[in-house]
Order: structure tokens, then sequence, then C-alpha cells
């Protein structure tokens, strides 16, 4: 299947043969596996195929002791799950069973020291074995990747559950939020150019200034502190149907969202183990696009195909109001208003934005604006005083807030690039405790994460660097890490259409890549960290939902 437009992909369906899925269905879940007796046997078929002995790409990303994410350990369990899809095809517990065992086997080798030429060889001999038993890998979209399993379960564990509580990393760091500046922009632009006006260009965090706190935290790397120890569970409830958008709720580290093409949101629960779909939100008559968490977690609102929104109560999972759009017309994002949660803006197929109040279900009056596409991306900065919109068309719009009315006023436009949809917009007041730079993070179907410097009041954003990643069709999104850096460096994480998650260092000058996790088998659309960074969520448009477990120091 070949790429199509974004323009046209908002119908969405495109998403439903968009790859071979990690470990085709995963089909049984721990206590089935118990049953059968295959939960820490070997694979049932015997040694058809070599097993692992990974490490770090010579020249790949790093940080020291073989730390590294990118580890050849990972790109060897990335090939076999692309892989995956063909093997027994009519028994896909023998898949499921498979791939958790070539990870547990490799990152048993990881540990191993072997040299790394050894280890690169290894991982090309692999790829050659596997290309000559199957055939060469078809492209993400083509129908023969796409996985024929028959038997689907809700959740697979693919590495040794535990509990997070004695996580080391996770004490403390609840409550770390977004900092709110509560000066305007024009003064934290004096003040970043008074301060810090001799840093090199582009610079976000100066380097003389991060010492002392980059001591604080210890003498770590950035690559060291996003290092992940590979994947702790695997959601695949939502195979075969596109997961647009996968959110962990707010200051909370084990309860994750997800919703799906399938018209359906997964409420998920990672603690106490094994982790498991708490309940699915069923209502929309279409394709769910769009979902976010209020601020207390305790209701979430969703958009979707069928022109509707729904406001949810996540305790119960019942539907407590169904607020059709103002227009009629396919709703493609939402969010909240950040500090009046009853408040939420949305943005349509018919190039409109509006602001909704969810208690009475009706417009508020004035706060609806036109956009030149269809509205595909929204954020607010974090008092709620601007919000942006990004539409189809390759524009991004500010919109000054009334917070006493909820009236939108329309501020100024920027043409990312004509023609290039802008999928994601993520806006952030500090980037770390030493830049205090109002930033948006800007995900357009160029081939490049765009990172926008935000300098003033009215929201007119100055391009401050790019990151190469692959989008050009698929609505990718991309995040700020939640915690500001105590270390010399501030993190992005990004989806991409290279089925792999990437890190990016938007201090660093030169080899600005940190890290990036390989194991989805088609195209990366969304990734959430949860409030202590100890976890990582990412979805693909093959409906598959990994989380990832980051290495503990």
């Amino acid at each position: 299947m070949g790429k199509i437009p974004i323009h046209s992909l908002y119908a969405w369906q495109p998403f439903l043969a968009a790859g071979s899925h990690l470990a085709g269905s995963l089909g049984e879940g721990k206590e089935r596996q118990k049953e059968r007796g295959t939960l820490v046997s070997g694979p049932p078929w015997g040694p058809q195929e070599p097993e692992a002995a990974p490490e770090a790409p010579a020249g790949g990303y790093g940080g020291r002791g073989g730390r590294v994410m990118a580890a050849v350990w990972q790109q060897v369990l990335a090939v076999d799950a692309r892989y995956n899809a063909y093997r027994t095809p009519t028994f896909p517990q023998f898949r499921t069973q498979y791939i958790r065992r070539r990870s547990q086997l490799l990152r048993e080798n990881a540990k191993a020291g072997h040299p790394p030429a050894l280890r690169r060889q290894y991982l090309r001999l692999r790829g050659q074995l596997l290309g000559q038993r199957y055939g060469p890998l078809s492209e993400p979209g083509s129908a023969r990747a796409y996985s024929n399993s028959i038997v689907r379960s809700s959740r697979t564990t693919l590495d040794r559950m535990e509990d997070f509580e004695d996580d080391p990393r996770a004490l403390g760091a609840r409550g770390h939020r977004r900092s709110v500046s509560r000066g305007s922009y024009q003064l934290q632009a004096q003040m970043n150019r008074a301060v810090y006006e001799d840093r090199p260009p582009g610079s976000v965090v100066p380097t003389s200034a991060a010492e002392a706190s980059r001591a604080m935290a210890g003498d770590t790397s950035l690559s060291e502190n996003y290092a992940f120890a590979g994947m702790y569970h695997v959601f695949d409830q939502h195979v075969d149907e596109a997961v647009p958008r996968v959110r962990f709720a707010n200051d909370d580290r084990h309860r994750l969202a997800c919703c799906s093409l399938d018209g359906s949101i997964s409420l998920c629960q990672l603690v106490p183990a094994p982790p498991t779909v708490l309940r699915v939100l069923r209502g929309h008559t279409r394709g769910v696009s769009d979902f976010a968490w209020s601020l207390s977690n305790d209701i979430l609102v969703s958009t979707s195909l069928d022109a509707t929104m729904r406001i949810w109560a996540s305790e119960d999972g019942c539907c407590i109001r169904e607020i059709p759009d103002p227009d009629g017309a396919e709703l493609l994002c939402c969010t909240f208003q950040p500090v009046n949660n009853n408040l939420t803006v949305v943005g349509n197929a018919k190039h409109n934005v509006h602001v909704m109040n969810i208690s009475t279900g009706k417009k508020v009056k004035g706060g609806s604006s036109k956009l030149t596409g269809r509205v595909l991306a929204l954020s607010f900065d974090a008092p709620g005083r601007l919000l942006w919109a990004g539409d189809d068309r390759g524009s991004v719009f500010s919109f000054l807030f009334d917070m006493a009315t909820g009236k939108l006023t329309k501020a100024k436009r920027l043409v990312v690039h004509e023609g290039s949809p802008v999928t994601s917009i993520s806006a952030r007041s500090w980037v770390s405790r030493e830049a205090r730079d109002p930033s948006l993070l800007i995900n357009a179907c160029l081939n490049k994460l765009l990172l926008y410097r935000v300098v003033d009041n009215e929201g007119t954003l100055q391009l401050k660097r790019s990151f190469p990643i692959e989008q050009s069709s698929h609505p990718v999104r991309s995040i700020f890490c939640p915690l500001m850096s105590f270390r010399q460096g501030a993190c992005v994480v990004t989806g991409s259409e290279d089925m792999c998650v990437h890190f990016f260092d938007v201090e660093r000058a030169a080899k600005a890549a940190v890290n990036k996790l390989q194991g989805h088998s088609a195209p990366v659309l969304d990734v959430s960290f949860n409030c202590d960074e100890s976890l990582l969520a990412s979805s693909d448009a093959s409906g598959m939902v990994i989380v990832w477990r980051r290495e503990q120091k």
C-alpha cells in the first residue's frame, strides 16, 4: 500500500494496513501461558534461528558502560519483530512466546561483553538468515507486511514483571510538572538575551551555567539518563486499527490511555502486575482521532470522525455527555484549557477551531475562528493565555485566549511550509532550569522535527533548529520530556515513519540524536512519558502500544 497524502488521510482509514505487527497477534496472556507451560521455555520449534549476542553499533547513540538505547540487541529484536508475522501464521501464540523469549535472551547476552565488531557481524548475518528463510522484508504499508493473525489478546508482557514501587528513580518525583512562567514573553526574551548573550548560536541550555545543576543531578550524560532496559509491556487490544494518541494521566506513573480508529478508548493500569486494560470506552461510531485527560484525571474528552466529542468519567468509563460538532464536521483534535478545565478547544475538518463548554455542551460565544485548512493540532501555553493551532495546509496560527470569557482573538500566522500538514504542536515554558525559553515543538510532513522559540506575547515564532526524522504522510507527534533537566541538555522525543522512537538533545549543536528505540513494525504515531520519566509509551499505525521501561541506575 502506498503512502496516503495527509490531507486525504483524515478519513484516517488508510492506517488499517500500515504495517506488520510487532509480534503478530501477541496472542496469549501470562496466565494462559502458565497453563500451557510455555511461559519461560524456549521457542517450541527448536533452534531454527540462532540466538543473539548484542551490543551498541559503532558510531551509534550512546552513553558509557554500554548503556545505549540503539544497541545491537535492540536492532536484532526489531528485525525479529518485523519478520515475526511470517512465523507459524496459524499459531500466533508461538510468535508471542518467541518474541518474548528473544527479548529475554538478547537482554541477557547484552551483558556478556562481546567485541562490538562481532556483534555487528551477528546483526548482519541474522538479517541475511531471516531474509533467506522468509524472503525480503515488505514495505511497512504493503499487503504482505500486514499480519494475518487470528487470535488476539489485550496484553502481552515481554519482560519480567516488576513493581515500580521499589524503583528509586520514581521516589520523590511526583508533582514535577511543567513550570508556569508568570512573566510576559517579552520579559523572558529580554532576560534570556541579558543573561545568556554569550551562549553559542541556537543554544538552549547555557553550557557554563549548567555545570552546577549538572553536579547536583550526578555526572551522567543525557544519553545515560534516557537509556531504556527494553520493552516492559505490549498492549495490542487495538491491533488492526491505528492508535493515533497515547497519554499517561497527569502526575501519574501507572495510568495510561490510548484511542483507536476502531472507535474506542482503552484505560490501562500498569501496576500491580500484570498490566491490564481496566476498561474500554465505547460509544463513538467512527474512529477516535484524539483525547485528553483533565487536570485531575477524573474525566476524559475525546473527539471522533463521527462529528462528536464525548465526555467520559475515568472512574467507571461512563459517557457523561455527547456533544455534536457545531459545524457537523469530523473532529480531529482537542485540548483542555489548562487553567479552566470546564473549557475544551476542538478542531474540525471544516477548518474551524471552537471553544466548547463541556458543562453546558455549548460553543462559547466568540470562541470560534477559521484556519486555512483542516485543524490537526492544538496546544496551549502553560498559563493558558496563548493557543496555537496547526492545519493541513502547513500553517500555525496563534490566538489570544480571554481567560474570563473564553473568547479567541487571532494574533499571528506562521507558514511552516506551504502544503505540509502540521500534525503536532507541543508548547513548553521552560526547556530546562537554566533556559527559560518559551518554546514550541512542531511536527510537519517535512522529514524534520522543528523547534521554535516564542518571542512575544502574541505567540510569534522564530525557528530555533530542526532535527531529521522520517515523516512525509503520517500524523506523527512529539513531546518535550516532562522533567526539567539538571543536566547540560534538554531532551525531546518524537515518533517517526521509520518505525523508531527518536530522542534529541535540543542544545547539542552537532549529533543531536541522543537515543532511539526500535521494536515497532509500523510508523510510530505518538509518544508519552509518565510523570517521573520511568516509563515511556509509544503507539503505531498498526494498533500496537509499547511501554518501555527506563534503565535503573
